[in-house]
This record gives C-alpha cells, structure tokens and sequence, in this order.
C-alpha cells in the first residue's frame, strides 16, 4: 500500500514546502539528519542538529564557525565583504551570510572556519589575515564569526564552491542590510563591524 499524500493544497496541489511523499514530519526526523533536499555527500561527525538550551536547533553537534572576510578603505573602515548566498535546502537556506558551518571534533573554530570558507567559498587561508572573532555562546551550543582582513598584496576571487552555495561574492558594506540575511547573522553584523 502507498503512504497517504498530505492535504493537498490550493488547486489541488501539494505545498512547496511539504516534505517528499513518505518522509517523517520534519519534528520527527532525527537530529543527525542532513536537511531535506540536501545532496548526497559523505557525512562528517559533527554533522547534525543540536537541540539548544536557548531552546532552538542548531547545526553542528561540536558548535560551529564562519568566515568573514572584509575589504577596508584606505583610512581602514569596512568596505565590503565576502558573502554567501546560502542553498535554499540548507537550514535557514535562501538567506545571505559568512561561508561557515559544522566543527569536526576537536577542530578549533578558527580552523573550521578557514576549512568551510576554502570548501564553499574557494577562499585560501593564505589570502588572509585574522583580527578576531565574535562569539555567540548558548552554553550547550556556540557559533564563531572568525573576522579576517585580506592580506596586502592578494586578490580575492570568491566564488561558490559546493552545493551549499548558491552565489559567494563581494558586497558592498551599505548593501548588506538590504539583503535578506540570516537571521542570527544580522543581529551580529553591526558588532562584526567593530573588529
């Protein structure tokens, strides 16, 4: 016997974010399952959700890190930065921010952040030169903003690297509030500024 389709929608048609026929409701899946929609690839050991003390979920059993990498004027302010316009099939997917995501055990969140931003970015950790981090810390779950300048001399060619992207570019500093960002990555903007 075929599982029953979910109610169907306007005009008969199932809802675009309906789930695939047969799978779980989305509370019932397990946390270590990737995203609906996300492609086959090998999985990592910290790849997963976390159900966190601030009462939401997050991705990254062992926290997780971005990066941000800034282009300054020549009195030193932020001028633009490297953005990543995230797949729509990742958590919070369609919305701009830092290539960043799961740590590895026992990976530090400046390595993780440099290994994200090579993988979905392009972005070499030779290309750069680090001035801080933001963390943002639940107790039971933390994400890092690794804050970097690029280094004199290079040339940085962002490009979008994997499947995780759907664009990875430069943008203007002004043109940032008016994309539609993360969420928890604009509520960090202003302090990233800062560092």
């Amino acid at each position: 016997m075929s599982p029953t389709p979910p109610p169907a929608g306007p005009r008969g048609r199932r809802p675009l974010d309906a789930p695939p026929l047969g799978a779980p409701p989305l509370d019932a899946r397990p946390l270590d399952a990737p995203p609906l929609g996300a492609p086959a690839r090998e999985r990592q050991p910290g790849d997963g959700f976390l159900d966190c003390a601030c009462g939401g979920r997050h991705w990254g059993l062992f926290g997780a890190a971005g990066l941000l990498v800034l282009r300054r004027d020549p009195v030193g302010r932020p001028a633009a930065a490297i953005l990543q316009h995230r797949a729509v099939w990742s958590h919070e997917g369609g919305t701009w921010a830092v290539p960043g995501g799961a740590l590895q055990p026992d990976e530090t969140p400046l390595l993780g952040a440099l290994r994200e931003a090579a993988e979905e970015a392009a972005i070499a950790s030779a290309d750069i030169v680090v001035r801080g981090d933001f963390v943002v810390d639940h107790g039971t779950w933390r994400y890092t903003t690794v804050v970097a300048d690029v280094a004199p001399g290079r040339l940085i060619e962002p490009r979008a690297a994997d499947a995780e992207s759907l664009d990875v570019r430069w943008v203007t500093v002004d043109q940032v509030p008016a994309l539609p960002l993360l969420p928890a990555f604009a509520a960090a903007w202003p302090r990233l500024l800062t560092l």
